[in-house]
C-alpha cells in the first residue's frame, strides 16, 4: 500500500506540473531558455512578447516548481532551466498539437524524415 501512496503523490505533483506548463507564456519561456541558456527577466520578456512584471510572476511560479533556477551576475538575475524535463513536456505537447491539426494524409512535421 505504501508504494501506491507514493505513486498517487507523484500523480498529484505531475498534474500540478502539467497545469503550470499549460500556459502559453510559460511554454514560450521554456523554449526560449532552451534556445538561449540563461536570460534576465527583461531579455525573456522581450523574447516572449510580454511585459517584464508578468514574466517575473511566471518565473517565480516556475522557480517554486523547480523548473528554473537563478544565478546572480552583478545586478542582474539570470534564469535557466534546471533540467530537460520541462522542455520535453513542452515539445511533446507541441507534437500532440501537430497531430490534432494534421490532415489525414500528411504526417505531422515531427514525423517527417530529417533532411541533410
Amino acid at each position: 500500500m505504501h508504494g501506491n501512496a507514493v505513486f498517487n503523490e507523484h500523480l498529484e505533483l505531475a498534474a500540478e506540473v502539467l497545469r503550470l506548463l499549460s500556459d502559453p507564456t510559460r511554454m514560450r519561456i521554456v523554449l526560449t531558455l532552451q534556445r538561449h541558456g540563461e536570460l534576465s527577466v527583461n531579455a525573456l520578456a522581450g523574447a516572449v512578447g510580454r511585459k517584464a512584471p508578468a514574466v517575473s510572476q511566471h518565473l517565480a511560479k516556475m522557480r517554486m516548481a523547480r523548473m528554473v533556477t537563478t544565478r546572480q551576475q552583478g545586478t542582474h538575475v539570470l534564469y535557466r532551466l534546471i533540467d530537460e524535463h520541462a522542455l520535453t513536456l513542452v515539445q511533446e505537447a507541441i507534437h500532440q498539437a501537430e497531430h490534432a491539426v494534421a490532415s489525414g494524409s500528411t504526417p505531422p512535421r515531427h514525423h517527417e524524415p530529417v533532411r541533410d
